[in-house]
């Protein structure tokens, strides 16, 4: 009775340390374990911390989720035991800081040398663990580095490299939705790309609590609303190639899940950018679920040499760390599809759901493995924001089409490409491409939502075909009422329906919390419908996910220089910054400050680095300055070049001094909107 409630105080609170070790090392650990917690760190240990009645596997998955740090006793022995193999790649996947006790020289396996390249090693040679002590306390006690940052030994710790070790790459930059990106949430995410991309997830604030997003964040529900039990954040999958060269295609299989599983009747998935959002950071299961408003979390590892894959795939209850169960997949690449759909098939099952058929899954699929890795790196390419970006993803997306020419991802993907950089260059001849690309898409696909968001999205933003665009938006609503929201919105905007825009927005964050490019856009149509209090709360709840989202500022030092505050305006802008977004902000707030020749400066540096991209942010300049005849020039170059940002023409407050003159309402004629 003693030790079971020895082991339940231990459990109530998160462990230090979690000690791993092989069964010929129990002494020597036992030992590590009575010195440590003699000096107030927290072990956990099986058996002793197992409780009884307890699955031993849950336990020490439970117990790894929640400890700071991983102590590894390596030996001989713990080198060659399957279980501490098995312990330490899911201390690598949840990027728990790992320190080694070496206890013998035995040489490491290729794959040990692989997951301890960046662990610490304490030396402690014969099982003479005393002495090794201090520095292992020094070493539990240091603060936890950043996810993707070597642990630093410290000057008392004798840290000896692995060999053969490597560094770990940078986090790519978050962006389009991978999977998605032949989905409706694509569009959404797409809609926003003209606009400059979100950091790296790594700049955003380490938990969703840090970033003051608690809750069940849902917009409609209150933030003490009951979580359903039909609800799950799909994480994503962590990359254990080798070469760790393969995060593109982990990355792809975690999307192309949360695309199955968003199909499923009655089940909540939050979209990518929320689940997201906490990629690589030291975020407990708990935090990530309660943030997200979800009762399940699935998250797994993807290891990918050639065209052999192994994809390990668990399901946790998040209220419990309970493991309800996990799946370790070996296949051949060409089985990818069918590993997704077995996984989702779990899901489901577990959580007492059906999962449609796969007919209209089918359809954008393809029989060619190397097919779909082009796909993958071309959306990857995409999540760059940069035109040379944007060619690598025209060039990944048409190798996959001369791959597999009846692949409807691949066209859709071709026509997000040829839209990103048309715009960027201003090159109208590459929207006709991108849109003859979509019309293949719906071909190829035509009972998909893929298709139809897709050509949506370039006939509201580009092509201003309004009522085509609300067609396609109508078949996407028919095949998922909830499909496309911020695209949807898009278009409600364009024709000043603002109010069915909110609501639109509001939809798609109660799906996507933590997008901070939803919210950055709610605050803006909020803006325009005269609510700045509203608003303001909006563009700080952008702020909080991503601390330093451009658009956001842009759009808080407008609601300044509505409420007459041009000196708040000024203050949004970073000092120094060539960005086209702290550029505007300056030429605007400069000029209501009564400083002509600094906001003169700021636009002639927009014009200087970013004529094409730009047109309709230097025409708004020139509406704001009271020129008239500028900006009503820069408008004509925007319409020549079907610039992107003419969407807003009818709502942007910076144009509210163009709205009487005729040219202004001949341009609305010309792009068919209403008076």
């Amino acid at each position: 009775m003693q030790d079971e409630a020895g082991a339940g105080e231990r459990e109530s609170a998160a462990p230090d340390a979690f000690i791993s070790y092989a069964s010929g090392d129990a002494a020597v650990a036992t030992a590590l374990v009575e010195a440590l917690e003699r000096q107030g760190i927290r072990c956990w240990i099986a058996p002793r911390d197992v409780r009884a009645g307890a699955l031993y596997a849950d336990a020490i998955i439970r117990a790894i989720n929640a400890s700071r740090v991983f102590v590894l006793l390596l030996s001989g022995h713990s080198i060659a035991s399957s279980h501490v193999g098995k312990e330490i790649e899911r201390a690598s996947s949840k990027h728990r800081p790992i320190i080694a006790l070496r206890l013998d020289a035995e040489p490491l396996t290729p794959a040990l040398e692989y997951f301890l390249s960046e662990s610490q090693w304490v030396e402690a040679s014969g099982g003479q663990i005393q002495a090794a002590v201090p520095k292992l306390l020094e070493a539990i006690r240091a603060p936890v580095p950043a996810p993707g940052q070597a642990i630093a030994a410290t000057a008392a710790v004798a840290a000896s490299p692995v060999p053969g070790s490597r560094p770990r790459l940078t986090q790519v930059l978050i962006g389009v939705g991978v999977a998605l990106l032949v989905g409706y949430l694509a569009a959404d995410k797409l809609w926003l790309s003209r606009r400059p991309p979100e950091p790296p997830a790594a700049s955003a604030p380490a938990t969703a609590a840090a970033a003051g997003v608690t809750g069940p964040v849902t917009v409609t529900a209150g933030q003490g609303a009951a979580v359903s039990e039909k609800s799950i954040a799909v994480l994503p999958f962590a990359d254990l190639s080798e070469k760790k060269d393969q995060e593109y295609f982990s990355d792809g299989l975690s999307e192309d899940l949360i695309d199955l599983l968003t199909k499923v009747p009655d089940l909540h998935v939050p979209a990518r950018a929320s689940s997201f959002h906490f990629k690589g950071q030291n975020t407990t299961v708990a935090e990530i679920a309660k943030a997200l408003g979800v009762t399940y979390l699935l998250e797994g590892t993807v290891r990918k040499a050639g065209n052999t894959l192994r994809v390990r795939a668990e399901l946790i209850r998040a209220d419990n760390g309970y493991n309800v169960w996990s799946e370790t997949y070996d296949r051949d690449l060409k089985d990818i599809f069918k590993v997704q759909d077995e996984i989702a098939g779990r899901v489901v099952a577990a959580l007492k759901l059906a999962l449609p058929g796969s007919k209209l899954d089918a359809a954008e699929r393809t029989r060619v493995p190397e097919a779909y890795n082009q796909v993958l790196l071309g959306r990857h390419f995409l999540d760059l924001f940069t035109a040379a970006g944007d060619r690598q993803a025209l060039e990944a997306f048409n190798k996959a089409i001369s791959l597999d020419s009846g692949y409807a991802a691949a066209f859709s993907g071709l026509a997000f490409a040829e839209s990103n950089l048309g715009d960027k260059l201003g090159d109208p001849t590459a929207i006709k491409r991108a849109l003859a690309a979509a019309n293949r898409a719906i071909e190829l696909a035509p009972d998909s939502v893929a298709g139809f968001a897709t050509r949506g999205f370039l006939r509201t933003e580009f092509l201003w075909d309004w009522a085509g665009a609300a067609q396609d938006f109508a078949r996407v609503v028919a095949l998922d009422p909830d499909a496309a929201p911020v695209s949807r919105a898009a278009l409600a905007d364009a024709q000043g329906r603002v109010p069915e825009a909110i609501a639109l927005l509001r939809l798609g964050l109660s799906r996507d919390p933590l997008s901070a490019l939803s919210w950055s856009t709610l605050a803006d149509d909020l803006t325009v419908a005269g609510d700045l209090a509203e608003a303001r709360q909006a563009a700080h709840r952008a702020l909080a996910i991503v601390p330093d989202l451009a658009p956001t500022r842009g759009h808080l030092a407008i609601m300044d220089l509505l409420e007459g505050h041009p000196d708040r305006a000024l203050a949004e802008a970073r000092p120094g910054s060539d960005s086209m977004w702290d550029q505007m902000i300056v030429a605007i707030a400069q000029h209501s400050l009564h400083h002509p020749q600094e906001s003169q400066q700021a636009l002639e540096q927009i014009i200087r680095v970013a004529t094409y991209a730009a047109a309709y942010q230097i025409a708004s300049i020139y509406a704001w300055r009271g020129e008239t005849d500028q900006a009503f020039a820069w408008l004509d170059r925007a319409y020549a070049q079907h610039d992107g940002g003419l969407v807003s023409v009818k709502t942007d407050p910076l144009l509210a001094s163009l709205r009487g003159d005729p040219r202004y309402t001949a341009l609305l004629r010309r792009m068919k909107l209403p008076l």
